[in-house]
């Protein structure tokens, strides 16, 4: 009996014991990793649709930026034929009347194409290695490569009929940027100049008569270069809207939706980035404002330059916000950058919408003209918070471009 007494009490701690450490632990171990196992493939699950979701809104965001480049270039090619038609009017008959028409003109087809160079420095149509860009926008331009200037009444591609006896479309292109960057021959700035005439006012635009298409020397040959210039123009931006039509196999529109969203995004940030950090507000502004010198402004012959800084802005946020105003006031518009990135991160998101804001708004505070904005102690300043607006838009742009997983360089390409 002593003998069982003593064995009980141990025999039953035993039992205790095992019952306490290993039922308990074999449950725990059973259900643990099965419960560790169903959350992480929730976790995973839930993150490859919320991937799926974000890279199908990225490609909606890329047909939009298509839809709104096609408007844009179809508005620029649209007014550029309406210039073409009032500058074939003008030279048939040249008055102060047909004179002013053809100014109203370009400075009307300068509108939606300002906003179209937002599309430019990724490789795309308008500057790729064939693009036409040189050929439809180079500025400064050296005046006496065209035409007349004081002092020198003989010089320019139209007097001189012994080198140049007939102005058609394959010598101007041929001559346009040869033997420096600003013999320019071709585009807007050379039918600008042509209009204007050479800016010798200090707060004022060209004062070309429209007797230079009537009794001048060489009139007629003057009113030749125009018309070839104005068909060049139409040329190109018709090819430039082709580029990017719907519905078309093989044009670039077609290359750029078929190729990764992500590689798009970049392009389109990339073109965003550096008009703002770099063209714009670097060689578009800071250059005139530095050396305080009207013939580094982008249209000084018409003194419309406030109206492409501002253009050129506008672009930007119509890629950035998805939305295009057409010439007819229609509106393109659909899934947008802005919409992204608030999906992702609302605190990128408010500072970027406020960055454009105020970029956008610093461009229309400068005073006009813009030639009178670079040189007055009163006016610089407003320049100046421009240009470190729009600096700070490109910066936030490539904090955007992070976000969305690229990366981008908002410098000018060599």
């Amino acid at each position: 009996m002593k003998n069982l007494l003593r064995v009980l009490p141990a025999f039953l701690l035993l039992m205790l014991l095992l019952l306490a450490c290993g039922g308990g632990s074999a449950e725990t171990a059973a259900e643990t990793p099965a419960q560790t196992t169903a959350e992480t493939e929730a976790t995973a699950a839930t993150a490859v649709e919320d991937n799926a979701a974000v890279d199908a809104f990225k490609a909606e965001v890329v047909a939009t930026y298509a839809d709104i480049v096609y408007a844009s270039y179809q508005d620029a090619y649209e007014t550029a034929v309406t210039l073409q038609a009032a500058l074939q009017t003008f030279v048939a008959n040249p008055t102060e009347d047909t004179h002013q028409a053809a100014k109203d003109a370009w400075l009307a087809a300068r509108e939606p194409y300002g906003q179209t160079e937002v599309y430019r420095f990724y490789g795309g149509p308008i500057d790729d290695a064939d693009g036409p860009e040189g050929l439809i926008n180079a500025w400064p331009l050296d005046e006496s490569y065209v035409d007349y200037v004081a002092g020198a009444p003989d010089a320019g591609i139209i007097n001189n009929a012994a080198d140049y006896p007939e102005i058609n479309a394959d010598l101007l292109e041929s001559l346009n940027e040869s033997g420096a960057e600003e013999n320019i021959s071709t585009g807007y700035h050379a039918i600008e100049f042509l209009l204007w005439g050479q800016d010798l006012s200090a707060d004022g635009s060209g004062d070309r008569s429209y007797t230079d298409y009537t009794e001048a020397a060489n009139a007629e040959r003057r009113g030749q270069y125009l018309l070839v210039a104005a068909d060049l123009l139409v040329g190109h931006l018709a090819d430039l809207a082709a580029a990017w039509a719907p519905d078309e196999s093989g044009n670039y529109r077609a290359e750029f939706l078929a190729q990764p969203a992500d590689d798009a995004i970049q392009k389109m940030l990339t073109g965003m980035g550096v008009l703002s950090k770099s063209e714009l507000a670097g060689e578009r502004m800071f250059v005139a404002y530095d050396n305080q010198d009207q013939e580094d402004e982008h249209s000084c012959f018409s003194d419309n330059t406030h109206r492409d800084v501002i253009n050129n802005a506008q672009g930007i946020l119509n890629v950035y916000t998805g939305s295009y105003t057409r010439v007819d006031g229609t509106v393109v518009s659909g899934a947008s950058l802005a919409d992204l990135v608030a999906e992702l991160d609302t605190a990128v998101a408010a500072e970027m919408n406020a960055l454009a804001a105020t970029a956008l708004a610093s461009t229309q505070a400068i005073h006009v003209p813009f030639d009178q904005a670079i040189v007055v102690a009163d006016y610089r300043p407003t320049v100046l918070e421009s240009v470190n607006a729009l600096q700070d838009q490109g910066d936030k742009l490539a904090e955007v471009a992070s976000l969305l997983g690229v990366a981008i360089n908002t410098e000018l390409p060599e």
